[in-house]
C-alpha cells in the first residue's frame, strides 16, 4: 500500500447513514437502514434459562421483541440505568428471515453520514479476538466510531435462541 493511500472497506462504496450510540463511553454505530426505532427504556420481562446478555422481552405494539444488553455481549460491565438508557429496535437477518431485536444502549447520539473514505477496515488483532462483527472503524472529528455489522454480532446459535424466545413468548401472550 502506498503511504497516505486510504484502505477502504469492501462493500462500503457510497455515503451511508449510521445511528451512533454509546456503550461504556465508546461510540458505536449501526447502519440506519437496519434501525426501526429508538425507545425510551421500558420494563423488560425476564425469560428463564437465557444467556446473560439476553435481558428478556418487551411488548412492542402487541409483538414480542427480545432485548439484548450489548455491554454484556461484548464482555463489558452491566450498565446502570439512567434517563439516557434506551432500546434501539433493529431488524436483523436470521436464516433468511427478518427478525426484530432490541439492543440496549447507554445513550443514542445522532444519525450521521459517513463517506467511504472515512471508514477503515476493522483491525486484525490476532486470532483470539473476534472482530468479524465490526464492519469498519469510522473516524469523525479525531474520534473512532466502531461500526457494527448487526447481522454478524450474534452467532447462529444465539440467533436461534432469539427466534425461540419470540415464538415461545408470542404463544404465551396469544
Amino acid at each position: 500500500m502506498i503511504e497516505g493511500e486510504k484502505m477502504s472497506v469492501p462493500g462500503i462504496t457510497q455515503t451511508s447513514q449510521y445511528l451512533s450510540f454509546i456503550l461504556d463511553q465508546e461510540t458505536y454505530a449501526m447502519d440506519i437502514t437496519q434501525v426501526r426505532e429508538v425507545l425510551d427504556f421500558t420494563k423488560i420481562t425476564k425469560v428463564p434459562r437465557m444467556p446473560k446478555f439476553i435481558k428478556g422481552v418487551i411488548n412492542l405494539r402487541g409483538g414480542v421483541v427480545p432485548v439484548v444488553d450489548l455491554r454484556l455481549k461484548f464482555g463489558m460491565s452491566p450498565a446502570e440505568k439512567t434517563v439516557d438508557t434506551c432500546i434501539i429496535i433493529i431488524e436483523i437477518n436470521i436464516q433468511e428471515t427478518q427478525t426484530l431485536l432490541g439492543i440496549m444502549a447507554d445513550s443514542v447520539q445522532e444519525v450521521m453520514s459517513m463517506e467511504p473514505d472515512q471508514i477503515e477496515p476493522a483491525p486484525k488483532i490476532g486470532t483470539r479476538l473476534k472482530t468479524e462483527f465490526i464492519k469498519g472503524m469510522g473516524k469523525k472529528n479525531d474520534e473512532f466510531i466502531i461500526i457494527l455489522d448487526s447481522d454478524k454480532v450474534f452467532s447462529a446459535d444465539e440467533l436461534t435462541i432469539v427466534q425461540e424466545v419470540e415464538k415461545n413468548e408470542g404463544a404465551v401472550q396469544a
